[in-house]
């Protein structure tokens, strides 16, 4: 029901968003220099980007430095399954030393090219494969459920697609799965087991320092939660009658934690528009085109089917752990759990990066991600490639 009065409330302000677009189109292109024109165009455009998009933005990685030289680069299809693509981002020439790297998005509310500025910056020096994730609301209820168990093996076929000598790097909310995957590998001995993993700011172990999200998951009885926030995707959908936690819940949730600044930003794109400073008013206009496209262990109880994930089982894989100061999401303490959670991992193996003045997003994408924490996932990875 929530989804279907979701649906039809977009459905109506469609024609007003488009007719929007359009309107702010032609009034910036009649050059016009008086005020009163420049607001309404900036009205226009304002309202328009208000809006939620269910499909995926494109990643636009044409090309990237490696070693001083523009490199092309092209994107391919490694391997589909019903839930997620494998995208492989190939580069021209032959780079040996460029170890592969499955970078893993998490599938919590918006697509995996929240991650570009990841994958742009790993594919300086690195071989890169992404989970890039469909929006479950579009995969068709024949092809069955898609919870934990299910993300977790099919990161292990992933891992298997792209073949031994694979790193792995997960980033928030698959951080459990990429963990439980590695430790299943281990233990059977999987060729294709990561030579190193790094978790970035993920909820290994929700009960250290808990934050709003940690808190309410813990204050509400799990029969809240579906009462709340699943729902039925409604026709006309290809996954019509799928139960889901729908992208747009997620995202208000994510927004109502800092509303001032999400408010702040709006009211910022439409003063850069009305004074004429539209380098600043589209950096922040195309953050929120990703932003508002959605997509739908520790107590060694964790299990996967019927195995139980034991993290002990972690050998030959190096660690990496990274943490943002001012993360609100996943915080300081939960993501270095894993260290405690691998015994079999030997220390001079093992790594943590807690990274001053960050927030969640501040750990995976921004200055400091490129000049601060990537050199420690490069070492971390290059080191790990080496000792095998």
């Amino acid at each position: 029901m929530l989804y279907r009065v979701y649906q039809n409330q977009a459905d109506l302000l469609s024609p007003l968003r488009l007719a929007s677009q359009y309107m702010a189109r032609a009034l910036w292109q009649d050059g016009s220099e008086r005020t009163m024109q420049r607001r309404l165009a900036a009205q226009c455009e304002v309202f328009s980007r208000m809006r939620l998009t269910h499909s995926r933005p494109p990643y636009g990685i044409a090309s990237v430095p490696v070693d001083g030289d523009e490199v092309a680069v092209h994107e391919e299809v490694a391997l589909t399954a019903p839930f997620g693509t494998l995208l492989h981002f190939r580069k021209d020439g032959d780079h040996p030393t460029h170890p592969p790297v499955l970078l893993v998005a998490p599938l919590s509310g918006h697509f995996a090219t929240l991650l570009r500025e990841t994958v742009r910056t790993l594919l300086r020096d690195h071989d890169v494969y992404l989970t890039d994730w469909h929006n479950a609301r579009d995969v068709p209820l024949w092809q069955g459920r898609f919870g934990l168990d299910d993300y977790t093996l099919q990161l292990m076929a992933f891992l298997e697609a792209v073949g031994p000598g694979v790193h792995m790097v997960a980033v928030c909310q698959p951080c459990v799965a990429a963990l439980a995957a590695t430790a299943l590998m281990a233990e059977d001995d999987n060729p294709a087991t990561p030579r190193s993993l790094t978790l970035m700011a993920g909820p290994v172990d929700c009960r250290i320092n808990p934050t709003a999200v940690n808190r309410l998951a813990t204050d509400r009885p799990i029969d809240w939660f579906r009462r709340n926030l699943i729902s039925h995707v409604p026709w006309p959908h290809a996954g019509a009658m799928r139960r889901v936690y729908p992208g747009f819940l997620q995202l208000a949730a994510f927004m109502s934690m800092n509303p001032e600044r999400h408010k702040k930003q709006f009211e910022d794109m439409y003063r850069h528009l009305v004074e004429g400073e539209l380098e600043k008013a589209h950096t922040i206009g195309n953050f929120y085109d990703e932003y508002l496209a959605v997509n739908d262990l520790p107590r060694g109880q964790l299990t996967v089917g019927d195995r139980t994930v034991n993290p002990a089982a972690i050998r030959r894989t190096a660690l990496l752990t990274v943490e943002g100061e001012r993360d609100d999401i996943c915080a300081v303490g939960q993501t270095v759990a894993a260290q405690d959670l691998c015994t079999g991992v030997r220390p001079y193996l093992k790594a943590h990066h807690l990274q001053a003045g960050v927030g969640h997003y501040g750990v995976f994408s921004g200055s400091k991600w490129n000049a601060q924490i990537y050199p420690r996932v490069r070492e971390t990875i290059h080191a790990a490639a080496e000792l095998h």
